[in-house]
Protein backbone atom coordinates (compact mmCIF):
# COMPACT_ATOMS: atom_id res chain seq x y z
CA UNK A 1 0.00 0.00 0.00
CA UNK A 2 1.85 3.45 -0.90
CA UNK A 3 1.48 6.05 0.89
CA UNK A 4 -1.59 8.12 -0.87
CA UNK A 5 -3.96 4.96 -0.30
CA UNK A 6 -2.63 5.09 3.85
CA UNK A 7 -3.68 8.14 3.64
CA UNK A 8 -7.34 7.23 1.98
CA UNK A 9 -8.23 4.56 4.35
CA UNK A 10 -7.35 6.91 7.40
CA UNK A 11 -9.40 9.66 5.49
CA UNK A 12 -12.36 7.43 4.79
CA UNK A 13 -12.33 4.93 8.00
CA UNK A 14 -15.14 5.48 10.54
CA UNK A 15 -13.47 5.31 12.97
CA UNK A 16 -10.99 8.53 12.69
CA UNK A 17 -12.75 11.24 15.21
CA UNK A 18 -13.17 14.75 13.45
CA UNK A 19 -10.25 16.38 14.51
CA UNK A 20 -8.02 13.78 12.96
CA UNK A 21 -9.96 13.95 9.69
CA UNK A 22 -9.55 18.06 9.41
CA UNK A 23 -5.93 17.22 10.35
CA UNK A 24 -5.98 14.91 7.15
CA UNK A 25 -7.61 17.55 4.71
CA UNK A 26 -5.37 20.33 5.82
CA UNK A 27 -2.28 18.31 4.40
CA UNK A 28 -0.02 19.05 1.18
CA UNK A 29 1.39 16.51 -0.61
CA UNK A 30 4.96 16.30 1.36
CA UNK A 31 3.49 16.37 4.22
CA UNK A 32 0.79 13.68 3.18
CA UNK A 33 3.55 11.28 2.25
CA UNK A 34 5.74 11.91 5.04
CA UNK A 35 2.63 11.37 7.51
CA UNK A 36 2.13 7.71 5.42
CA UNK A 37 5.09 6.56 3.92
CA UNK A 38 5.94 4.20 7.05
CA UNK A 39 5.11 2.95 10.18
CA UNK A 40 6.39 4.49 12.97
CA UNK A 41 9.13 1.88 14.10
CA UNK A 42 10.09 1.11 17.51
CA UNK A 43 14.18 1.72 17.71
CA UNK A 44 16.89 1.89 20.40
CA UNK A 45 14.77 3.50 23.23
CA UNK A 46 11.41 2.31 22.13
CA UNK A 47 8.96 4.22 19.57
CA UNK A 48 9.41 7.71 18.66
CA UNK A 49 8.06 10.51 16.28
CA UNK A 50 6.01 13.43 15.20
CA UNK A 51 2.68 13.81 16.84
CA UNK A 52 -0.09 14.68 14.32
CA UNK A 53 -1.94 11.90 11.92
CA UNK A 54 -1.14 8.83 9.98
CA UNK A 55 0.62 5.85 10.09
CA UNK A 56 4.28 7.51 10.61
CA UNK A 57 3.23 9.79 13.17
CA UNK A 58 2.39 9.66 16.91
CA UNK A 59 -1.48 9.41 17.67
CA UNK A 60 -3.88 7.83 19.54
CA UNK A 61 -4.69 5.22 17.10
CA UNK A 62 -0.62 4.27 16.81
CA UNK A 63 -0.32 4.62 20.36
CA UNK A 64 -3.23 1.96 20.83
CA UNK A 65 -1.59 -0.42 18.13
CA UNK A 66 1.76 -0.13 19.79
CA UNK A 67 -0.82 -1.29 23.50
CA UNK A 68 -1.83 -4.32 21.18
CA UNK A 69 1.44 -5.96 21.28
CA UNK A 70 3.03 -4.73 24.24
CA UNK A 71 -0.75 -6.53 25.96
CA UNK A 72 -0.23 -9.33 24.03
CA UNK A 73 3.81 -9.37 25.28
CA UNK A 74 2.47 -9.43 28.92
CA UNK A 75 -0.19 -11.73 28.60
CA UNK A 76 2.81 -14.38 27.67
CA UNK A 77 4.39 -13.37 31.34
CA UNK A 78 3.90 -15.66 34.33
CA UNK A 79 0.95 -13.86 36.26
CA UNK A 80 0.97 -11.11 33.77
CA UNK A 81 -2.49 -9.63 33.76
CA UNK A 82 -2.34 -9.60 37.46
CA UNK A 83 1.37 -8.51 38.05
CA UNK A 84 -0.16 -5.54 35.52
CA UNK A 85 2.11 -2.72 34.25
CA UNK A 86 3.34 0.84 35.51
CA UNK A 87 2.61 3.89 33.52
CA UNK A 88 3.99 7.27 33.95
CA UNK A 89 4.53 10.20 31.54
CA UNK A 90 6.57 13.63 30.90
CA UNK A 91 4.96 17.19 29.88
CA UNK A 92 4.58 16.39 26.48
CA UNK A 93 1.51 17.09 24.40
CA UNK A 94 -0.90 14.24 24.46
CA UNK A 95 1.48 12.36 27.39
CA UNK A 96 -1.41 11.95 29.73
CA UNK A 97 -3.81 11.22 27.27
CA UNK A 98 -1.38 8.86 25.57
CA UNK A 99 -0.66 6.94 29.00
CA UNK A 100 -4.49 6.73 29.54
CA UNK A 101 -5.05 5.45 26.19
CA UNK A 102 -2.55 2.64 26.79
CA UNK A 103 -4.17 2.06 30.12
CA UNK A 104 -7.14 1.41 28.43
CA UNK A 105 -5.66 -0.97 25.79
CA UNK A 106 -4.11 -3.05 28.58
CA UNK A 107 -7.59 -2.99 30.48
CA UNK A 108 -8.93 -4.24 27.45
CA UNK A 109 -7.36 -7.20 27.66
CA UNK A 110 -7.92 -7.95 31.31
CA UNK A 111 -4.22 -6.28 32.25
CA UNK A 112 -3.92 -4.19 35.53
CA UNK A 113 -2.41 -0.72 35.57
CA UNK A 114 -0.88 1.93 37.79
CA UNK A 115 -0.70 4.79 36.19
CA UNK A 116 1.02 8.03 37.84
CA UNK A 117 -1.32 11.01 39.54
CA UNK A 118 0.75 13.12 37.43
CA UNK A 119 3.66 13.65 35.38
CA UNK A 120 6.90 11.51 36.55
CA UNK A 121 10.04 11.46 35.35
CA UNK A 122 11.82 7.40 33.55
CA UNK A 123 14.12 6.60 36.19
CA UNK A 124 11.09 6.88 38.72
CA UNK A 125 9.09 4.94 36.45
CA UNK A 126 11.15 1.91 36.09
CA UNK A 127 11.49 2.16 39.54
CA UNK A 128 8.22 1.94 40.16
CA UNK A 129 8.13 -1.38 37.95
CA UNK A 130 10.43 -2.78 40.87
CA UNK A 131 9.11 -1.43 43.44
CA UNK A 132 4.99 -2.37 42.29
CA UNK A 133 6.47 -5.46 41.57
CA UNK A 134 4.81 -4.98 37.89
CA UNK A 135 4.96 -7.13 35.06
CA UNK A 136 6.43 -4.28 33.00
CA UNK A 137 6.07 -0.74 32.35
CA UNK A 138 5.56 2.34 30.14
CA UNK A 139 6.62 5.55 29.68
CA UNK A 140 4.86 7.82 27.46
CA UNK A 141 7.96 10.50 26.56
CA UNK A 142 10.21 11.95 23.22
CA UNK A 143 13.16 12.38 25.85
CA UNK A 144 15.10 15.05 24.77
CA UNK A 145 13.21 15.97 21.40
CA UNK A 146 11.88 19.09 20.06
CA UNK A 147 8.22 19.77 20.99
CA UNK A 148 6.66 18.43 18.16
CA UNK A 149 7.57 14.54 19.18
CA UNK A 150 5.96 12.08 21.68
CA UNK A 151 7.20 8.86 22.12
CA UNK A 152 6.32 5.69 23.51
CA UNK A 153 8.94 2.80 25.77
CA UNK A 154 8.13 -0.18 27.14
CA UNK A 155 10.11 -2.23 29.94
CA UNK A 156 10.66 -5.00 31.42
CA UNK A 157 9.68 -6.52 35.20
CA UNK A 158 13.13 -5.76 36.33
CA UNK A 159 12.49 -1.84 35.25
CA UNK A 160 15.12 -2.23 32.18
CA UNK A 161 13.91 -1.19 28.63
CA UNK A 162 13.09 -4.34 26.50
CA UNK A 163 15.90 -5.98 24.95
CA UNK A 164 15.80 -6.37 21.13
CA UNK A 165 14.97 -10.25 21.78
CA UNK A 166 11.85 -9.35 23.92
CA UNK A 167 11.38 -6.36 21.71
CA UNK A 168 11.38 -8.20 18.88
CA UNK A 169 8.35 -10.51 20.22
CA UNK A 170 6.47 -6.73 20.76
CA UNK A 171 7.13 -5.87 16.87
CA UNK A 172 5.94 -8.53 16.28
CA UNK A 173 2.70 -8.67 17.93
CA UNK A 174 2.13 -4.85 16.45
CA UNK A 175 2.74 -5.72 13.48
CA UNK A 176 -0.03 -8.50 13.31
CA UNK A 177 -2.46 -5.46 13.59
CA UNK A 178 -3.64 -5.07 10.46
CA UNK A 179 -6.16 -1.92 10.80
CA UNK A 180 -5.21 0.28 13.86
CA UNK A 181 -8.21 2.34 13.03
CA UNK A 182 -10.22 -1.14 13.88
CA UNK A 183 -8.98 -1.69 17.58
CA UNK A 184 -11.87 -2.28 19.47
CA UNK A 185 -11.68 -0.64 23.45
CA UNK A 186 -13.74 -1.25 26.04
CA UNK A 187 -15.90 1.76 27.57
CA UNK A 188 -13.17 4.15 29.98
CA UNK A 189 -16.11 2.68 32.99
CA UNK A 190 -15.04 -0.75 32.31
CA UNK A 191 -11.52 0.43 32.08
CA UNK A 192 -11.18 2.58 35.20
CA UNK A 193 -11.56 -1.34 37.40
CA UNK A 194 -8.42 -1.95 35.92
CA UNK A 195 -6.38 1.41 36.82
CA UNK A 196 -5.01 2.19 40.29
CA UNK A 197 -3.34 5.75 40.75
CA UNK A 198 -0.01 5.77 42.33
CA UNK A 199 1.96 8.55 43.66
CA UNK A 200 3.56 9.56 47.03
CA UNK A 201 4.27 6.13 47.98
CA UNK A 202 6.32 5.43 45.30
CA UNK A 203 7.90 9.08 45.44
CA UNK A 204 8.98 8.12 48.89
CA UNK A 205 10.46 5.46 48.51
CA UNK A 206 12.50 6.66 45.05
CA UNK A 207 13.47 9.69 47.13
CA UNK A 208 15.31 6.95 50.07
CA UNK A 209 16.85 5.14 47.57
CA UNK A 210 18.07 8.02 45.77
CA UNK A 211 19.03 9.90 49.06
CA UNK A 212 20.93 6.79 49.52
CA UNK A 213 23.49 7.10 47.09
CA UNK A 214 26.10 9.44 49.23
CA UNK A 215 29.46 8.65 49.39
CA UNK A 216 29.95 11.11 51.93
CA UNK A 217 26.90 12.06 53.30
CA UNK A 218 27.68 14.15 56.67
CA UNK A 219 30.01 16.34 53.99
CA UNK A 220 28.77 20.05 55.32
CA UNK A 221 26.73 21.53 52.46
CA UNK A 222 28.08 24.95 53.67
CA UNK A 223 29.68 27.60 50.84
CA UNK A 224 28.48 25.04 47.80
CA UNK A 225 26.25 26.16 45.44
CA UNK A 226 24.24 25.11 42.89
CA UNK A 227 21.71 26.59 40.23
CA UNK A 228 19.01 23.64 38.63
CA UNK A 229 16.67 23.58 35.34
CA UNK A 230 14.12 20.82 34.42
CA UNK A 231 13.83 22.43 31.35
CA UNK A 232 10.51 22.38 31.26
CA UNK A 233 10.08 18.78 32.43
CA UNK A 234 9.25 16.17 34.47
CA UNK A 235 12.45 16.36 37.14
CA UNK A 236 11.15 19.65 38.95
CA UNK A 237 10.17 18.28 42.12
CA UNK A 238 12.16 14.82 42.40
CA UNK A 239 15.49 16.83 41.94
CA UNK A 240 14.45 19.73 44.27
CA UNK A 241 12.79 17.65 47.18
CA UNK A 242 15.52 15.43 47.40
CA UNK A 243 18.32 18.42 47.32
CA UNK A 244 16.32 20.34 49.66
CA UNK A 245 16.16 17.43 51.94
CA UNK A 246 19.72 17.05 51.91
CA UNK A 247 20.58 20.27 52.71
CA UNK A 248 21.77 21.63 49.89
CA UNK A 249 21.66 25.46 48.31
CA UNK A 250 20.04 24.83 44.70
CA UNK A 251 18.69 27.76 43.29
CA UNK A 252 16.29 27.08 40.64
CA UNK A 253 15.75 28.03 36.87
CA UNK A 254 12.09 28.92 37.66
CA UNK A 255 11.23 30.03 34.37
CA UNK A 256 12.24 26.60 33.10
CA UNK A 257 10.35 25.41 35.98
CA UNK A 258 6.58 24.69 34.81
CA UNK A 259 6.09 21.74 32.82
CA UNK A 260 5.17 23.45 29.72
CA UNK A 261 4.66 21.29 26.63
CA UNK A 262 6.15 24.04 24.61
CA UNK A 263 9.27 24.46 26.16
CA UNK A 264 8.90 28.17 25.88
CA UNK A 265 11.44 29.47 27.83
CA UNK A 266 14.23 27.26 26.57
CA UNK A 267 16.28 27.67 23.38
CA UNK A 268 16.48 23.69 23.29
CA UNK A 269 15.80 21.00 25.77
CA UNK A 270 18.65 18.54 24.67
CA UNK A 271 21.39 19.02 27.32
CA UNK A 272 23.48 17.95 24.59
CA UNK A 273 23.18 21.40 22.76
CA UNK A 274 24.87 24.54 24.22
CA UNK A 275 22.06 26.53 24.03
CA UNK A 276 19.96 24.79 26.37
CA UNK A 277 22.17 26.16 29.15
CA UNK A 278 21.34 29.99 28.38
CA UNK A 279 19.13 30.71 31.54
CA UNK A 280 20.83 28.19 33.60
CA UNK A 281 24.20 30.02 33.26
CA UNK A 282 22.73 33.83 33.50
CA UNK A 283 21.75 32.22 36.76
CA UNK A 284 24.37 30.72 37.81
CA UNK A 285 26.44 34.43 37.57
CA UNK A 286 23.69 36.05 39.66
CA UNK A 287 24.12 34.10 42.33
CA UNK A 288 27.86 32.58 41.45
CA UNK A 289 26.74 29.35 41.72
CA UNK A 290 29.61 26.71 41.61
CA UNK A 291 27.53 24.08 39.38
CA UNK A 292 24.52 24.26 36.98
CA UNK A 293 22.86 21.22 36.22
CA UNK A 294 19.67 20.50 34.11
CA UNK A 295 17.45 17.37 33.28
CA UNK A 296 16.24 16.39 30.01
CA UNK A 297 11.99 16.48 30.09
CA UNK A 298 11.77 12.92 30.80
CA UNK A 299 14.69 13.64 33.70
CA UNK A 300 16.98 10.66 32.60
CA UNK A 301 19.78 12.99 31.27
CA UNK A 302 21.97 15.39 33.20
CA UNK A 303 24.11 18.09 31.88
CA UNK A 304 26.31 19.51 33.53
CA UNK A 305 28.14 22.94 33.84
CA UNK A 306 31.24 23.89 36.10
CA UNK A 307 32.41 27.21 37.41
CA UNK A 308 36.49 27.46 36.28
CA UNK A 309 38.88 30.50 36.56
CA UNK A 310 35.81 32.48 36.83
CA UNK A 311 34.01 30.60 33.68
CA UNK A 312 31.17 28.32 33.24
CA UNK A 313 32.18 25.38 31.32
CA UNK A 314 30.31 23.00 29.79
CA UNK A 315 31.25 19.56 30.64
CA UNK A 316 30.91 16.69 28.07
CA UNK A 317 28.86 13.27 28.89
CA UNK A 318 31.86 11.43 28.93
CA UNK A 319 33.51 14.14 31.18
CA UNK A 320 31.15 14.48 33.56
CA UNK A 321 31.31 10.29 34.18
CA UNK A 322 35.07 10.38 33.92
CA UNK A 323 34.76 12.62 36.87
CA UNK A 324 32.07 11.08 38.46
CA UNK A 325 33.51 7.92 38.25
CA UNK A 326 37.10 9.13 39.71
CA UNK A 327 35.04 10.09 42.65
CA UNK A 328 33.03 6.66 43.53
CA UNK A 329 36.54 4.67 42.58
CA UNK A 330 38.28 6.69 45.26
CA UNK A 331 36.23 6.73 47.75
CA UNK A 332 35.08 3.18 48.21
CA UNK A 333 38.82 2.52 48.06
CA UNK A 334 39.70 4.88 50.66
CA UNK A 335 36.50 3.51 52.71
CA UNK A 336 37.45 0.05 51.85
CA UNK A 337 34.20 -0.69 50.38
CA UNK A 338 35.41 -1.26 46.61
CA UNK A 339 34.59 -5.24 45.98
CA UNK A 340 37.00 -7.17 43.64
CA UNK A 341 34.67 -8.02 41.31
CA UNK A 342 33.58 -4.80 40.62
CA UNK A 343 32.30 -3.77 36.69
CA UNK A 344 31.72 -0.44 34.87
CA UNK A 345 29.37 -0.48 31.85
CA UNK A 346 29.28 1.51 28.94
CA UNK A 347 28.84 1.93 25.12
CA UNK A 348 31.06 1.20 22.01
CA UNK A 349 30.77 4.93 21.54
CA UNK A 350 31.62 5.86 24.45
CA UNK A 351 35.30 8.01 25.42
CA UNK A 352 38.06 5.90 26.34
CA UNK A 353 38.73 7.82 29.04
CA UNK A 354 35.88 6.16 31.62
CA UNK A 355 37.49 3.18 31.14
CA UNK A 356 41.21 3.86 31.85
CA UNK A 357 39.54 5.78 34.96
CA UNK A 358 37.87 2.33 36.23
CA UNK A 359 40.95 -0.03 35.50
CA UNK A 360 43.42 2.13 37.12
CA UNK A 361 41.57 1.17 40.07
CA UNK A 362 41.06 -2.28 39.31
CA UNK A 363 37.81 -2.36 38.10
CA UNK A 364 36.55 -4.53 35.43
CA UNK A 365 34.92 -2.41 32.22
CA UNK A 366 32.36 -4.11 29.95
CA UNK A 367 30.99 -2.80 26.51
CA UNK A 368 27.54 -2.89 25.58
CA UNK A 369 25.96 -1.77 22.15
CA UNK A 370 24.21 2.22 22.15
CA UNK A 371 20.40 2.15 24.38
CA UNK A 372 20.59 2.12 28.47
CA UNK A 373 18.91 -1.60 27.84
CA UNK A 374 21.93 -3.38 26.79
CA UNK A 375 23.60 -1.83 30.38
CA UNK A 376 20.26 -3.04 32.45
CA UNK A 377 20.82 -6.46 31.00
CA UNK A 378 23.97 -6.79 31.70
CA UNK A 379 23.37 -5.61 35.35
CA UNK A 380 20.11 -8.29 35.29
CA UNK A 381 22.75 -11.06 34.26
CA UNK A 382 25.34 -10.44 36.89
CA UNK A 383 22.54 -10.27 39.70
CA UNK A 384 21.86 -13.43 39.10
CA UNK A 385 25.04 -15.23 39.11
CA UNK A 386 27.25 -12.63 41.15
CA UNK A 387 29.95 -12.99 39.09
CA UNK A 388 30.49 -8.92 39.34
CA UNK A 389 29.31 -6.35 41.39
CA UNK A 390 27.88 -3.49 38.97
CA UNK A 391 29.72 -0.08 40.11
CA UNK A 392 28.47 1.84 37.34
CA UNK A 393 26.92 2.70 34.09
CA UNK A 394 26.67 5.36 31.39
CA UNK A 395 26.77 6.87 27.86
CA UNK A 396 27.95 9.68 26.26
CA UNK A 397 24.98 11.33 25.67
CA UNK A 398 24.39 12.23 29.69
CA UNK A 399 22.58 9.38 31.02
CA UNK A 400 24.43 7.38 34.06
CA UNK A 401 22.77 5.23 36.92
CA UNK A 402 25.12 5.21 40.08
CA UNK A 403 22.79 2.48 41.95
CA UNK A 404 21.10 -0.18 40.31
CA UNK A 405 17.26 0.21 42.16
CA UNK A 406 16.81 2.21 38.72
CA UNK A 407 17.33 -0.33 35.92
CA UNK A 408 17.77 3.24 33.10
CA UNK A 409 19.68 6.65 33.27
CA UNK A 410 19.04 8.18 35.85
CA UNK A 411 19.38 12.02 36.29
CA UNK A 412 18.28 12.23 39.96
CA UNK A 413 20.39 10.52 41.03
CA UNK A 414 23.04 11.91 38.58
CA UNK A 415 21.83 15.60 40.19
CA UNK A 416 23.07 14.43 43.38
CA UNK A 417 26.04 12.92 42.28
CA UNK A 418 27.62 16.17 40.54
CA UNK A 419 26.59 17.87 43.83
CA UNK A 420 28.27 15.70 45.86
CA UNK A 421 31.64 15.61 43.46
CA UNK A 422 31.71 19.33 43.58
CA UNK A 423 31.04 20.09 46.97
CA UNK A 424 33.49 17.65 48.15
CA UNK A 425 36.49 18.89 45.59
CA UNK A 426 35.62 22.56 46.00
CA UNK A 427 36.66 21.20 50.11
CA UNK A 428 40.06 20.57 48.32
CA UNK A 429 39.98 23.71 46.45
CA UNK A 430 39.19 21.90 43.28
CA UNK A 431 36.94 22.20 41.14
CA UNK A 432 35.51 19.43 38.60
CA UNK A 433 37.44 21.13 35.75
CA UNK A 434 40.71 20.40 37.69
CA UNK A 435 39.50 17.06 38.17
CA UNK A 436 39.14 16.33 34.58
CA UNK A 437 42.83 18.12 33.72
CA UNK A 438 43.97 15.88 36.39
CA UNK A 439 42.65 12.81 34.53
CA UNK A 440 44.11 14.05 31.09
CA UNK A 441 47.58 14.53 32.91
CA UNK A 442 46.95 10.87 34.05
CA UNK A 443 45.39 9.41 31.15
CA UNK A 444 45.70 11.48 28.08
CA UNK A 445 43.44 14.21 26.61
CA UNK A 446 40.51 13.06 24.60
CA UNK A 447 38.26 15.18 22.94
CA UNK A 448 34.64 13.86 22.11
CA UNK A 449 32.31 15.40 20.09
CA UNK A 450 29.26 14.36 17.15
CA UNK A 451 27.90 15.32 14.12
CA UNK A 452 23.71 14.22 13.64
CA UNK A 453 23.38 14.74 9.86
CA UNK A 454 19.09 15.39 10.37
CA UNK A 455 17.70 13.75 7.16
CA UNK A 456 13.70 13.82 7.59
CA UNK A 457 11.34 12.19 5.21
CA UNK A 458 11.25 8.96 2.89
CA UNK A 459 14.61 10.78 0.90
CA UNK A 460 16.23 11.10 4.36
CA UNK A 461 15.84 7.77 5.29
CA UNK A 462 16.78 7.03 1.97
CA UNK A 463 19.75 8.79 1.89
CA UNK A 464 21.17 7.24 5.28
CA UNK A 465 20.80 3.87 4.27
CA UNK A 466 23.58 5.19 1.40
CA UNK A 467 25.64 6.55 3.87
CA UNK A 468 25.95 3.48 5.82
CA UNK A 469 26.29 1.39 2.26
CA UNK A 470 29.20 3.24 0.68
CA UNK A 471 30.96 3.21 3.95
CA UNK A 472 30.61 -1.03 4.37
CA UNK A 473 31.59 -1.09 0.72
CA UNK A 474 34.00 1.42 0.56
CA UNK A 475 35.59 1.39 3.67
CA UNK A 476 38.11 4.60 4.39
CA UNK A 477 41.95 3.04 4.68
CA UNK A 478 42.82 6.42 6.45
CA UNK A 479 41.16 9.76 8.00
CA UNK A 480 42.54 12.73 8.09
CA UNK A 481 45.97 11.57 6.92
CA UNK A 482 45.88 8.73 9.82
CA UNK A 483 45.73 4.83 9.24
CA UNK A 484 42.43 3.08 9.91
CA UNK A 485 44.24 0.03 11.88
CA UNK A 486 40.97 -2.05 12.47
CA UNK A 487 37.47 -1.52 11.83
CA UNK A 488 34.29 -3.11 13.71
CA UNK A 489 31.21 -4.17 11.67
CA UNK A 490 28.32 -4.99 14.51
CA UNK A 491 25.90 -5.05 11.46
CA UNK A 492 27.94 -8.88 10.56
CA UNK A 493 29.88 -9.11 13.72
CA UNK A 494 33.34 -8.71 12.13
CA UNK A 495 36.59 -7.03 13.90
CA UNK A 496 38.99 -6.43 10.40
CA UNK A 497 42.78 -5.49 11.49
CA UNK A 498 45.68 -6.35 9.87
CA UNK A 499 43.73 -8.64 7.40
CA UNK A 500 42.62 -10.96 9.82
CA UNK A 501 38.72 -11.20 10.61
CA UNK A 502 37.82 -11.95 14.03
CA UNK A 503 33.70 -12.50 15.52
CA UNK A 504 32.67 -9.87 18.39
CA UNK A 505 30.44 -10.88 20.96
CA UNK A 506 27.80 -7.86 20.76
CA UNK A 507 24.18 -8.41 19.13
CA UNK A 508 24.10 -7.04 15.72
CA UNK A 509 23.85 -3.46 15.41
CA UNK A 510 23.73 -0.67 12.17
CA UNK A 511 27.00 0.86 13.21
CA UNK A 512 30.76 1.13 12.17
CA UNK A 513 33.75 1.70 14.26
CA UNK A 514 36.94 2.87 12.71
CA UNK A 515 40.22 2.50 15.25
CA UNK A 516 43.07 4.91 13.68
CA UNK A 517 46.55 4.60 14.70
CA UNK A 518 46.86 7.60 17.10
CA UNK A 519 44.67 6.25 19.43
CA UNK A 520 41.46 7.92 17.59
CA UNK A 521 37.93 6.62 17.37
CA UNK A 522 35.59 7.65 14.93
CA UNK A 523 32.43 5.60 14.77
CA UNK A 524 28.95 5.97 12.17
CA UNK A 525 25.46 4.87 13.58
CA UNK A 526 21.91 5.87 12.34
CA UNK A 527 20.27 7.29 15.19
CA UNK A 528 17.09 4.69 16.31
CA UNK A 529 14.75 7.06 17.43
CA UNK A 530 15.15 10.63 15.20
CA UNK A 531 16.01 10.60 11.52
CA UNK A 532 19.43 11.39 11.98
CA UNK A 533 22.75 9.62 10.98
CA UNK A 534 25.15 10.15 14.02
CA UNK A 535 29.50 10.24 13.50
CA UNK A 536 31.01 9.85 17.10
CA UNK A 537 34.58 11.42 17.79
CA UNK A 538 36.71 10.35 20.22
CA UNK A 539 40.03 11.98 19.39
CA UNK A 540 43.18 11.72 21.66
CA UNK A 541 46.23 14.25 21.84
CA UNK A 542 48.93 14.32 24.21
CA UNK A 543 47.12 18.10 25.56
CA UNK A 544 43.44 19.15 25.14
CA UNK A 545 44.05 21.86 22.48
CA UNK A 546 46.14 19.11 20.19
CA UNK A 547 43.05 16.42 20.60
CA UNK A 548 40.41 19.77 19.66
CA UNK A 549 43.10 20.59 16.71
CA UNK A 550 42.65 17.00 15.29
CA UNK A 551 39.32 16.99 15.91
CA UNK A 552 39.04 19.63 13.37
CA UNK A 553 40.78 17.34 10.80
CA UNK A 554 38.90 14.50 11.47
CA UNK A 555 35.47 15.72 11.27
CA UNK A 556 36.01 18.02 8.15
CA UNK A 557 37.78 14.50 6.56
CA UNK A 558 34.81 12.37 7.67
CA UNK A 559 32.38 14.32 6.26
CA UNK A 560 34.59 14.33 2.62
CA UNK A 561 34.95 10.81 2.92
CA UNK A 562 30.63 10.16 2.74
CA UNK A 563 29.98 12.89 0.65
CA UNK A 564 28.69 15.31 3.20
Amino acid sequence: MDYNENYQRWLNHPAVDAATKAELLSMGEKEKEDAFYTNVEFGTAGMRGILGAGTNRMNIYTIRKANVGYAKYILGLENGKERGVAISYDNRHNSYIFAIESAKVLATYGIKSYIFESLRPTPELSFAVRYLKCAGGIMITASHNPAEYNGYKVYDDTGCQLIPEWADQVVQYVNEVEDELGIELISSEEAYPFMTWVGEEVDEAYYKEVMGIQLNPDLDKNGFKLVFSPQHGANNIPVRECLKRLGYDVVPVLAQCAPDPDYTNTASPNPEVEAAYELSIIKAKEVNADVVVICDPDGDRLGVVAKHDNKYVLMSGNQSAAVYLEYILSQMKEKGTLPNNAVMYNTIVTSDLGELVARSYGVDVEKTLTGFKFIGDKIRKYEKTGEKQFIFGYEESYGCVVKDFVRDKDAVQAVLLAAECGNYYKKQGKDLIDVLNELYAKHGAFKETQIALSKAGAAGAARIKEIMSNLREDAPSEIGNVKVVAVEDYQTSIRTEAGKETVTDLPKSNVLKYYLEDGSWIAARPSGTEPKCKFYFSIKGETVDEAAAKTEVFQKSMMEIIGE
